[in-house]
């Protein structure tokens, strides 16, 4: 059995990200990426961003729409993490000579106000553990080459995370069915879709809980304070110098990313 070194693929990664390069993907040199072992990585690659001082902001789930892995060619969702030093606030500008091959797509996004651990945990503890849920545009960079990759690969990738802005507008997570909160993505003024938050394998809060259940392996969970990003409910778009992406949220307002 092959023994997966997963600091060195772990700095791999985050070479391409500080020399701005694609590079190709893990499984395919090593014949194959168990899940563990991609999750493995992504946790060293977090300690990596972490010792290098930053820090946790939050949390995120990739993947969570059946438009998002029609898209990318998976059929579960993908877990990771938001590092503070790439949160954005509703309306700003992306510097996309930082990123490699960036893409932007709506997010709904859930701030918590009470920690929340535990392999049970349902959508409405989720909830009830919830201050507020917000609009997001979260801005995508995966490392890979042409942007494809298998699910360990993106999962080691710290799913694809780059930037994410958050939206100031929002409402107390019983204000409204979060299922029917519609959102629609346009990108210089074209829309490229409208969801809801059904999109979301149904609803955005059972997401959440997916989550947790899913941290509860290691014994983690999510704190209070952190945000969750918890799933784009459209595709993502690319995004270049001078592209304006806006995601209006029915209940969230508007959160705009300007590629700059």
């Amino acid at each position: 059995m092959t023994v997966i070194d997963h600091r060195h693929w772990a700095r791999y990664l985050q070479l391409a990200v500080d020399e701005r390069r694609e590079v190709q993907g893990i499984g395919a040199q090593i014949d194959g990426l168990p899940l563990d072992d991609a999750y493995a990585i992504q946790d060293a690659l977090v300690a990596e961003k972490m010792f290098a001082g930053d820090s946790l902001a939050g949390a995120k789930l990739g993947l969570t729409s059946k438009a998002k892995q029609e898209q990318m060619g998976v059929d579960e969702p993908a877990y990771g993490w938001v590092p503070a030093s790439s949160v954005l606030g509703a309306h700003a500008d992306v510097d996309v000579c930082e990123l490699i091959h960036p893409r932007v797509e709506p997010e709904f996004v859930f701030l918590i106000g009470d920690d929340l651990s535990g392999a049970d945990c349902t959508a409405d503890q989720v909830l009830d553990a919830t201050e507020r849920v917000v609009g997001g545009i979260e801005v995508i960079d995966s490392r890979y080459e042409a942007f494809k990759f298998t699910l360990p690969d993106v999962i080691a990738d710290n799913t694809s995370a780059a930037r994410a802005l958050i939206g100031d507008q929002g409402i107390a997570p019983g204000d409204a069915d979060l299922t029917t909160v519609e959102c629609t993505f346009s990108v210089d003024g074209e829309v490229k879709g409208t969801a809801t938050g059904a999109a979301l394998l149904g609803d955005p809060a059972e997401c959440v809980a997916m989550l947790v259940r899913h941290l509860a392996r290691k014994d983690r969970g999510l704190r209070a304070g952190w945000l969750v990003l918890a799933g784009a409910p459209l595709g993502a778009e690319p995004l270049g110098v001078g592209t304006v992406a806006t995601a209006s949220y029915s209940h969230f307002g508007d959160v705009v990313a300007r590629g700059v």
